[in-house]
């Protein structure tokens, strides 16, 4: 069963609830059936990168609030996020147009690295201050999770994986997804924000238990000549 989450790499929030729906995953028996495929999506694609504001101010400006009410806000979440063992140095952020971070991942998705790269990228953003606009930063990111340096440069010296990136916004749109993160269960239950594990955990109890019912489960058998593991054969 599928679990699609659409989520943006300067979202705080996102790294919160992909946390805590790693906890949920963690304690639920049936994980094995679970398959996770993340979707783009940006809060703000209208950043210019290189315009040289910190956090605080890009969200003062963008929010139309105080420099102080924006810090506070982001003191408040920064808190949050250490209890889940995550560290969040927002005052290094570098505030840049995620959109080429977004084409990296969709690369690390064509080699089953799409949770590797989100997870990278994230602590690059918000724990290590890295600007993810920098064509050499996501190349050194990008080799960090094990792609390879010849495909990684031809990815930041093209337009490669802009489609996908696009349609994953525009389905967004299609499912009213106005916010991230936002968590998709086998199409048909959705979940908007960082919930609790708890929430997590009974939404994947519930779509997973639907989902077996649907799948096939006792094959008719023709019997024929076989051999078995005690020899009989």
């Amino acid at each position: 069963m599928k679990v699609e989450i659409w989520s943006d790499i300067m979202c705080p929030w996102c790294y919160i609830g992909k946390r805590r729906f790693e906890a949920a995953m963690e304690q639920f028996p049936d994980a094995g059936s679970v398959e996770i495929e993340w979707h783009s999506f940006q809060l703000d694609p209208t950043i210019e990168s290189g315009h040289g504001d910190n956090l605080y101010t890009y969200l003062s400006k963008r929010k139309g609030i105080p420099y102080e009410q924006a810090e506070q806000m982001n003191n408040q979440v920064t808190g949050l996020a250490a209890t889940l063992g995550l560290t969040y140095n927002m005052e290094q952020a570098v505030v840049a147009n995620s959109f080429d971070a977004h084409r990296l991942i969709q690369l690390a998705k064509k080699h089953q690295l799409g949770d590797a790269a989100e997870e990278r990228l994230f602590k690059a953003y918000f724990t290590e201050g890295k600007d993810f606009s920098n064509p050499d930063t996501l190349v050194a990111l990008g080799k960090e999770i094990g792609l390879e340096e010849s495909v990684l440069k031809n990815l930041v010296g093209s337009q490669s994986f802009t489609t996908e990136v696009r349609r994953d916004i525009d389905e967004a749109e299609t499912l009213g997804i106005r916010g991230v993160p936002f968590f998709v269960f086998d199409r048909k239950y959705g979940v908007s924000g960082a919930q609790a594990s708890e929430t997590f955990l009974e939404v994947l109890t519930k779509s997973v238990g639907e989902w077996k019912s649907t799948q096939p489960s006792d094959l008719e058998i023709i019997e024929g000549q076989t051999c078995g593991p005690d020899g009989d054969c």
